[in-house]
């Protein structure tokens, strides 16, 4: 949904992948849905699904992603989606480089750009190496969460301080299979992170952008967003563009940044893919997807703009929990619902997401 609503705020209509339950599929801006698969296992399925649409429309659609797994089907399948669909993606290479975290941070080295170090483990070959620099961060090099729950629940990383907290670690690591990178710890909370958004054309000019900040996470270490909030930050902004450079990228970008307690800014990762933070970026009005639209399909683009800073966004059923963590109460945590612009799947002018797609799967689910 937080990529449905920046593409309806323009008036563009929609057709889903997704599960028939899927709070997007109940969407008055959504026109018909496609049945998704699991983008990691069943990746030709998918492709052949997207295909088969693609080829029935009286033109080719514009193909938006916004997963890394969906990333990796639309640069790895481009030639067969390319057959149905119009789309932005970056170079194969490049892609492999952002998304696989130990290649990125190669790729960050050989560039020169303000990364954390880090190094590669392997959980399932051995005892955990004696030498590793703590604390330190673990994480997957790979985001695919049902297989990492095992080793971190709902986080997207683990916090590691001392030996023992990693001996006794280890065995879960190896159980979620794969390779892990471990990170030098930058200290502070989530609301230190802070990133940089753009859609980069063809040309390599920046056609829009806007800068952000988590406000809280579930949980609330290493956690997924529940509150963002825009942000106005010359920092954040001219770093982001240094690093689009540097690499060569153009598409779309989210760069996300870790601010120290002296300051400075540290890049954590690149995201060359669409994102839930395009849903607060067009309300504040800067409309990434709609700019990757026009462009596409031969349009006029939305007029330039800059996106104002405060705008926020709320996942409210995640964020609930996540707010009394913080310590929020529940009165002060419902006003600044009630004040939000940009909430995921809550929309007074589309409620069926919500009514059908998470309330009434509920209640289905309880009845059973």
């Amino acid at each position: 949904m937080d990529l449905v609503r920046p593409l309806a705020l323009a008036g563009i209509p929609c057709a889903v992948v997704a599960r028939r339950d899927d709070p997007a599929a109940f969407s008055r801006h959504v026109l018909t849905r496609i049945e998704r698969l699991d983008a990691w296992t069943e990746q030709s399925a998918q492709v052949a699904e997207l295909v088969r649409f693609g080829r029935d429309q009286h033109e080719p659609p514009v193909l938006c992603y916004g997963g890394d797994a969906e990333l990796l089907i639309v640069s790895e399948r481009r030639e067969a989606l390319a057959s149905a669909f119009r789309f932005v993606v970056p170079d194969a290479g490049l892609v492999q480089d952002l998304v696989r975290k130990d290649r990125f941070a190669e790729l960050a080295r050989r560039l020169e750009l303000p990364v954390p170090a880090s190094i590669r483990l392997a959980p399932r070959d051995g005892p955990p190496p004696p030498t590793l620099p703590l604390p330190a961060m673990i994480k997957p090099i790979t985001r695919q969460d049902a297989a990492w729950a095992h080793a971190a629940g709902r986080a997207k990383a683990v916090r590691v301080d001392t030996e023992a907290e990693l001996c006794r670690l280890w065995p879960r690591l190896a159980a979620a299979g794969g390779d892990v990178v471990a990170q030098e710890l930058i200290e502070g909370p989530e609301t230190r992170i802070e990133s940089y958004h753009a859609y980069i054309d063809a040309a390599g000019a920046v056609a829009g952008e806007f800068t952000g900040r988590k406000l809280r996470t579930l949980p609330p270490d290493f956690g997924h967003s529940t509150a963002l909030t825009t942000t106005d930050a010359p920092d954040v902004a001219d770093l982001g563009r240094s690093v689009a450079r540097r690499l060569g990228l153009t598409g779309l970008l989210k760069a996300d940044f870790k601010r120290t307690a002296r300051g400075e800014l540290r890049l954590l990762e690149v995201n060359p893919r669409f994102s839930l933070w395009h849903h607060v970026g067009a309300v504040a009005g800067v409309n990434l997807p709609a700019l990757v639209y026009a462009d596409l399909t031969g349009t006029p683009r939305p007029g330039a703009a800059t996106a104002r800073p405060g705008v926020t966004w709320i996942s409210p059923w995640q964020d609930f929990q996540a707010s009394r963590a913080a310590g929020v109460s529940p009165v002060r945590w419902l006003t600044w619902l009630a004040r939000c612009p940009a909430r995921s799947i809550l929309a007074w002018d589309d409620p069926m997401p919500f009514l059908r797609g998470r309330i009434w799967r509920r209640v289905v689910r309880e009845l059973r």
